[in-house]
């Protein structure tokens, strides 16, 4: 989902600040593209390039906004604290996480007990949300990989939002290398200027950082991927493709995606004895191909 950024203010509906952060509320993370190239025929709304002041600006609007919704939902609970003893305690919780807030600090780099995470799942605040860090530079900037923020960015990245990923990139590069007409030409074009796309890095980084892998369903109109997290289990993978499947599972038939390409056909990775049955309790791995057996709908398969 690609939303537009937001001005100084947005958390009091400021520009476009309800609905971007309404938009931002349903997804399950965040890049957070930072420009750091100069060019006027690119506006700024803050009439110049500070990528300090605009990485600085974005979080805390989208704190003011956690802080707010916090304030909002622990205002029944805070009122009848004093009368009753399990809302003192819900109270407490609500109210560290006010102060982390008020603290300058987001979310998702608290220490959290199970009681508090699950306050935490059900407030599901804008700061919690897991979140990589996209430095946009001029095409120049990004073959030299050299520009005046970045140093100052990664120093601040690394103190507000340790361990979050920073990958620099040209936004312009890779709409050009996008527009060209093959795999063969856009190698071409990247190795005469001597550098390399990022795209294939960041939607790694992003299943990485939801803790996504993908599995394939193959027929003889399409191969599908389906995004499943670490450690589902087969019957459950099946479910992300239909509810039924889940409920009527039978087994499933798997072959891996680097077999395949080694040995180019179904049948030499039969033959190889590398195609396997799995049942119920089987953990589906990244780059499965799966067939899926199930008797939904009253089919034997």
């Amino acid at each position: 989902m690609d939303i537009a950024g937001l001005v100084r203010g947005a958390h009091e509906g400021e520009g476009l600040g309800n609905s971007f952060l309404s938009n931002i509320s349903a997804v399950d993370g965040l890049y957070h593209v930072i420009r750091v190239f100069e060019g006027e025929d690119v506006i700024h709304v803050e009439g110049n390039v500070d990528a300090l002041r605009d990485v600085e600006i974005i979080s805390s609007e989208l704190r003011l906004k956690d802080l707010e919704h916090t304030r909002k939902m622990a205002e029944p609970t805070l009122k009848h604290a004093k009368s009753d003893p399990k809302k003192r305690t819900e109270a407490q919780r609500y109210e560290k996480i006010i102060e982390w807030l008020e603290q300058g600090h987001d979310i998702r780099e608290g220490t959290w007990a199970p009681h508090e995470i699950d306050l935490l799942n059900e407030l599901l605040l804008l700061t919690a949300k897991p979140i990589i860090y996209l430095l946009n530079m001029s095409q120049d900037d990004y073959i030299r990989q050299k520009n005046k923020w970045l140093p100052k960015l990664v120093a601040w990245i690394k103190q507000h939002s340790p361990g979050a990923p920073i990958i620099p990139l040209c936004v312009k590069l890779e709409e050009t290398v996008e527009s060209l007409p093959s795999p063969e030409a856009k190698q071409q074009y990247l190795t005469e200027i001597k550098t390399k796309s990022q795209i294939e890095k960041i939607i790694q980084t992003g299943f990485q950082t939801l803790n996504l892998i993908n599995f394939f369903t193959c027929g003889p109109d399409e191969v599908r991927a389906w995004p499943v997290q670490v450690g589902t289990k087969a019957p459950q993978a099946a479910g992300s493709i239909h509810s039924d499947f889940e409920k009527k599972f039978i087994k499933a038939e798997v072959m891996k995606y680097a077999e395949l390409h080694e040995l180019e056909t179904e049948s030499a990775v039969r033959a190889a004895g590398k195609y396997r049955t799995e049942g119920k309790g089987y953990v589906v791995e990244d780059a499965d191909i799966l067939l899926i057996k199930h008797n939904a709908g009253g089919a034997k398969k």
